[in-house]
């Protein structure tokens, strides 16, 4: 992936240019804010954020044209996380009476790059871009953003804005999964048995589309109101979790090699029980307690007990036979040049429930927490995208 994008990176772009100051000086923009956690209520329009600066050679400031949001907007704006975040925010505590209010919300842009820091020589101002912006940076709900180069990657050709924004997110999630910690690859799914649960969701459908582009046999878990969209996706056989006792209608189907786990809770009893015994088969689960137990214990306290459960739990499934690990968002500008190559191919597509104006961010945020979305749900920031 690396080689690829040097070889992208090389080709027709632009050299290495530093930050240019705009003749028309900007110190404010439109965006969505909060000012504190709480429920739909905390969001606040305000015309006077303040406009992003490029601190580091590697950055980029983008026009934001579309975002979307995730349910991680939704439990960042109750203030879920808050501890680890301000951390990564500021690990030294060097800020000492600087909160992270106003703080905008949205992870997901597609957008055109504004200007490039000094170190910055793969893309260049008016290239069409998109990205997911890792949860300790201010967010895309806003005018213009700043970003690594390194999160940053060329928009698909084929995609709008609005389509674009819908991918990156739930893109680099379900990569961090089935490639970065399950170890699935183009070249390793073909005829492997992959479950899906949760497989509706923008994480699931985009899991979907991925382990069909590499090969494999999916069976996805989902409600019956979505099995024909996630059937349209290219899984192999599609279970209602309604339609009686998901346990016992997964269990009189062959055993996995893999499981994708985005529900959680009660599953991960038994689901383990699905996989094939002694083959190197794995379960990735994306609900981890990691976040909580830092807001609840405190950093120190929290890393401790994260750190043993997941050892336990994964020394105790080792003992059975089958791998269990932990899942994250991972940002990635390299990623993002794969997932592009294949929704270029028309393997993967963007799955939209539905498109909301800039002006209707609370409306969007409803509906986010309403749930049963069948996609996402996008944000134009520029209208007519």
């Amino acid at each position: 992936a690396a080689g690829g994008r040097a070889l992208r990176w090389a080709r027709g772009r632009a050299p290495a240019r530093g930050f240019r100051a705009s003749p028309r000086a900007r110190t404010a923009m439109p965006s969505w804010v909060i000012d504190r956690y709480g429920s739909n209520e905390v969001l606040r329009f305000t015309t006077d954020m303040m406009f992003p600066i490029i601190h580091f050679p590697n950055e980029v400031i983008i026009k934001v044209h579309a975002a979307s949001l995730n349910p991680i907007d939704l439990s960042m704006r109750s203030g879920y996380g808050a501890t680890a975040l301000n951390m990564k925010r500021d690990p030294l505590k060097l800020k000492t009476g600087v909160t992270e209010f106003p703080m905008t919300l949205g992870r997901d842009v597609s957008g055109v790059v504004m200007e490039c820091g000094l170190g910055v020589s793969y893309f260049k101002p008016g290239d069409e871009v998109w990205a997911a912006i890792p949860p300790w940076k201010q967010g895309t709900l806003s005018e213009f953003v700043v970003a690594s180069g390194n999160e940053v990657s060329f928009k698909p050709k084929c995609l709008s804005h609005t389509e674009a924004a819908a991918l990156p997110y739930v893109g680099l999630t379900a990569w961090s999964a089935l490639n970065q910690v399950g170890g699935l690859n183009q070249s390793n799914c073909s005829g492997k048995r992959i479950l899906i649960l949760g497989a509706s969701g923008g994480v699931g459908t985009f899991a979907v589309q991925l382990m069909k582009a590499w090969d494999a046999h999916v069976t996805a878990v989902c409600s019956h109101d979505a099995s024909t969209l996630v059937k349209k996706l290219g899984a192999d056989d599609v279970i209602d979790y309604k339609s009686g006792n998901l346990e016992e209608q997964l269990k009189a189907l062959p055993l996995f090699d893999f499981i994708l786990d985005n529900v959680g809770g009660s599953t991960e009893k038994w689901a383990l029980d699905l996989l094939k015994k002694w083959s190197g088969a794995t379960y990735v689960t994306l609900v981890t307690p990691f976040l909580i137990n830092m807001d609840k214990l405190g950093v120190a306290d929290g890393m401790l007990q994260t750190g043993v459960t997941v050892g336990s739990k994964t020394l105790k499934h080792l003992l059975k036979g089958v791998h269990y690990r932990w899942a994250f968002f991972m940002p990635s500008g390299p990623s993002l040049d794969e997932i592009a190559e294949l929704v270029d191919s028309g393997k993967i597509q963007p799955v939209i429930d539905e498109v909301f104006s800039f002006s209707e961010v609370p409306k969007a945020f409803l509906k986010l927490e309403g749930g049963h979305a069948r996609g996402k749900t996008v944000i134009n920031v520029i209208s007519r995208q």
